[in-house]
């Protein structure tokens, strides 16, 4: 079948305003020729006249008025469709769907994510928060955060933020009443609090020092999959927690929590936003794109 370009039907749309190959040709910034030459291929696909041509006048034939009358409003409707969508490139808008690791989410909320939606109101942010790895171009996200190394190979990835670290916290008082750990093995004689994982496993403790790696399996009262609850615990003096750094730095900084095992938690990779490669992307991607390569810059700098 053949396929109709809508310069064809473009310049029957010109002729018909202008009145006269000459000036529709000017009006489409193309020459009289190709104009000429556009209107006789769809007339030899349509197997019709679409205009009557004299030396001084041209006016369309009888098929010309009811093919007018049929695509000129469905043209309008194309451009139009268009226009919206070159709108979208220039002012993001639409949802922009992300996918992070919970504790990956709660470090760029501040300085990434928030930022971006005032900045673009228009766009929805749809952000998903688990454990697990997900494939996020077969489960239809358009970017990832996790840490930059478990980012898969055959993705772009930004890296966002500096070193991050796990901390080993407890109050004052606990601390007071039970001593603090020295060594990771100290652990077995503390009350902690258990850290299941999205697969229903419990967490073993990481830790390192000098290159040689230790794997707790800790015991105590309870056992949670949420940061916030366990923080909660952690602060009633119920027991000793492992967070990351960011999850606790306001009680840290307060005096609330006090750090054990400090030179037993070595820096960890940094945060990485990630996605595929990406031809034509939205102007809603492109923004977030931009403004996280600008939180990095200045975490750099910093």
């Amino acid at each position: 079948m053949s396929r109709h370009n809508l310069i064809e039907l473009d310049a029957v749309m010109a002729i018909l305003h202008k009145g006269t190959f000459r000036a529709a040709a000017t009006d489409l910034g193309m020459s009289t020729t190709a104009l000429s030459n556009a209107i006789g291929r769809l007339e030899r696909q349509l197997g019709v006249r679409l205009f009557n041509r004299t030396t001084r006048s041209v006016s369309l034939t009888d098929a010309g008025r009811t093919f007018v009358a049929k695509v000129g409003p469905a043209l309008q409707d194309i451009h139009e469709a268009m226009e919206t969508a070159r709108s979208q490139q220039e002012v993001p808008s639409g949802t922009l769907r992300i996918n992070a690791f919970p504790t990956a989410a709660r470090e760029v909320m501040a300085p990434l994510i928030l930022p971006y939606m005032r900045r673009y109101p228009q766009v929805h942010v749809d952000l998903v928060t688990e454990g697990r790895l997900v494939d996020i171009i077969g489960e239809g996200f358009d970017l990832g955060i996790r840490s930059a190394d478990l980012v898969p190979s055959d993705m772009i990835a930004v890296r966002i933020g500096g070193p991050r670290r796990f901390v080993v916290v407890a109050t004052p008082t606990y601390f007071e009443e039970n001593g603090k750990p020295n060594r990771p093995t100290d652990l077995q004689s503390h009350r902690c609090l258990r850290v299941r994982l999205p697969d229903g496993g419990v967490y073993r403790w990481h830790f390192e020092r000098q290159g040689q790696a230790i794997q707790v399996d800790v015991d105590g009262p309870v056992t949670l999959d949420e940061a916030s609850l366990a923080r909660i615990a952690v602060l009633d003096s119920v027991g000793i927690g492992f967070f990351m750094e960011p999850d606790v730095r306001d009680e840290l900084a307060s005096g609330r929590l006090i750090r054990a095992l400090e030179d037993w938690t070595p820096p960890l990779a940094p945060l990485a936003l990630y996605y595929p490669n990406r031809r034509n992307p939205s102007a809603a991607f492109a923004a977030f794109i931009a403004l996280a390569r600008d939180v990095a810059h200045a975490g750099a700098k910093d």
